[in-house]
């Protein structure tokens, strides 16, 4: 097809980080220089792009608003000569919006606000922020209609259904900062297609890309067809250009003359010459949900540390499969100079732990220190002796250990301030098998939202790209050796099974009669959920970590502390 016979759209799927409003405007200013480079008619930015995402509490602050429209009003005064639209945070008739500007020839041609309450940032729920009815409008740009959603996520569909009703635009665009979970991409574009499908246009699904505190948007914007088939995808996990090219007589307004509702004119007529002739560059989808999982950890963990301001990251590496994986992710992420694990062995290490935990040392050639607590320890009960008088051993003694690896490895944070890496999984964390102030104790729980059996296979996965993670630690017992001969299954269900009722509790809201019915011991499903309950004030002072499966702790799941409830 001819450069002349095609209009020329393109996605900026940016990586914004919250607050810095005047460095992400000029990613988006260097971005769009960049389309229009390519000549190109139309350049989409996602939602929220001018902010960051999510901006949390900073939405209820009226400076933070007034900062984001002004430098978005400076920004319109420097974008070339090209349509862009840009996501940002609105304030209109007193209440805030999610909003989008189209913005064309130094000035907003017109604004487009959020429909419905996004429900995944709490942030939103709050006084100032409610839900807007007033406009959906279309755009008339050279010959075409084009219209706008400016979304939390993509599931309402009725809502996305019947913002196509009373038009006929060639090209439905949607605006979304959809927070990643294992294989949510599929479930996305699969959405969009059926859309499109059905009324027949063209789609543009515009998604953020990055980290923000414990969210990761892994991108993956795509285009689709009048037939619901997917023309192209941006990267996932990494910030991107994509440029389609579409015929000029599919998104023509021709036959669609009857407009309802309020039609905006960006510019009558733009002739593009000598239109450059675009080489689309292929991108590869990751199929393998074990893959993007792992990616998702990168880049949560690479814009936390980046983002943040730090440098080096630290965490105690015990010999255990949880360590290891959060070991070779942290030097995937940061390179192994910017590394350091603790060795932290107590009387009831065995040789085993240490030898495995040397060997993935080496392995990932990052520099490990040992840190001996057994004095620290004897100290500890020597001084707790006369209040312990006549009192057995119990978990009072594996806390103390516990507790001392954490100030170790904070002590050493603040030194040379390292961020601590904790490295409790979601199965532990759930039932609150961790040490409050001891191995929960640190900045960033990089597996706080990955269930052990999960942890299982990111390691076999990343051995595939090259064996860093010892053949002994994906077969070993797990056990915290904070006592004599102790293993994980002294206290936990078989991983297995734990993962399983976990998943039917916390992400599928099972009662205990529905799991019981589905074959599950009804003794066991008892406990664990009575260990979730009574772990919460636990995981209330945890460190945030990465979304991950649809439900994590903390962001989507959380319970009273004060709950008598046990359904």
């Amino acid at each position: 097809m001819k450069p002349d016979e095609v209009y020329r759209i393109a996605i900026g799927q940016l990586n914004p980080t919250v607050g810095d409003i005047e460095g992400n405007c000029k990613k988006i200013l260097e971005y769009a220089n960049m389309a229009r480079s390519l000549d190109v008619d139309i350049v989409i930015f996602p939602e929220l792009g001018v902010t960051g995402c999510p901006p949390g509490g900073l939405a209820l602050r009226p400076r933070f608003i007034e900062d984001n429209m002004k430098t978005l009003n400076l920004l319109s005064r420097d974008i070339p000569d090209i349509v862009t639209v840009v996501g940002y945070l609105d304030r209109h008739k007193g209440s805030i919006y999610s909003a989008a500007s189209v913005i064309y020839s130094g000035e907003i041609k017109g604004i487009c606000r959020n429909k419905f309450l996004p429900i995944r940032y709490p942030w939103l729920t709050k006084k100032g922020c409610i839900e807007s009815k007033e406009d959906n409008h279309v755009f008339y740009y050279n010959g075409m209609y084009f219209s706008l959603q400016v979304l939390d996520d993509i599931w309402q569909d009725y809502t996305l259904s019947e913002a196509l009703t009373p038009y006929r635009p060639g090209l439905m665009i949607y605006m979304c900062s959809s927070p990643y979970y294992m294989e949510k991409a599929k479930k996305r574009e699969e959405t969009i297609a059926r859309l499109s499908r059905e009324k027949g246009v063209y789609s543009a699904c515009v998604n953020l890309v990055g980290g923000q505190d414990g969210f990761v948007f892994d991108g993956g914007s795509f285009f689709t067809d009048k037939e619901g088939s997917v023309l192209c995808h941006a990267m996932s996990f990494k910030e991107d250009l994509l440029v389609v090219d579409i015929p000029k007589e599919d998104l023509s307004c021709e036959g669609a003359k009857e407009l309802h509702g309020e039609v905006i004119n960006i510019a009558g007529h733009v002739e593009r010459q000598n239109r450059l002739n675009l080489l689309q560059i292929e991108r590869p989808c990751i199929s393998d949900p074990i893959e993007e999982v792992y990616k998702a950890l990168l880049l949560g963990l690479s814009d936390y540390v980046s983002k943040n301001g730090f440098e080096k990251a630290v965490l105690g590496i015990s010999g255990g499969i949880d360590s290891a994986l959060v070991a070779a992710i942290a030097v995937d992420c940061l390179g192994r100079d910017n590394v350091t694990g603790i060795f932290m062995p107590s009387l009831y290490t065995s040789e085993e732990s240490r030898r495995d935990a040397y060997e993935l040392a080496e392995n990932l050639r990052i520099n490990m220190l040992e840190v001996a607590i057994e004095d620290i320890y004897r100290s500890y009960l020597n001084t707790l002796r006369p209040f312990f008088k006549g009192l057995n051993e119990d978990i009072t003694e594996e806390n103390i250990q516990a507790r001392i690896r954490g100030n170790i490895l904070m002590a050493l944070s603040n030194k040379f301030r390292w961020l601590v890496l904790t490295t409790g999984n979601k199965s532990e964390m759930s039932v609150g098998y961790a040490t409050l102030y001891g191995d929960m104790a640190g900045g960033f729980a990089v597996i706080k939202d990955v269930p052990k059996t999960l942890v299982y296979r990111l390691c076999e996965y990343r051995n595939s790209l090259g064996a860093v993670i010892p053949e002994n630690i994906l077969k070993k017992e797990p056990t915290a050796e904070l006592r004599a001969n102790q293993k994980d299954t002294d206290t936990l269900p078989p991983y297995e099974r734990l993962d399983e009722i976990l998943r039917c509790y916390i992400e599928a809201d099972m009662a205990l009669d529905e799991m019981v019915s589905q074959g599950m011991e009804k003794e066991e499903v008892e406990r664990v959920i009575r260990m979730v309950r009574t772990s919460e004030y636990k995981r209330r002072q945890s460190p945030q970590g990465i979304k991950v499966t649809p439900k994590a702790l903390g962001l989507d799941f959380d319970i009273p502390v004060t709950n008598k409830y046990k359904g």
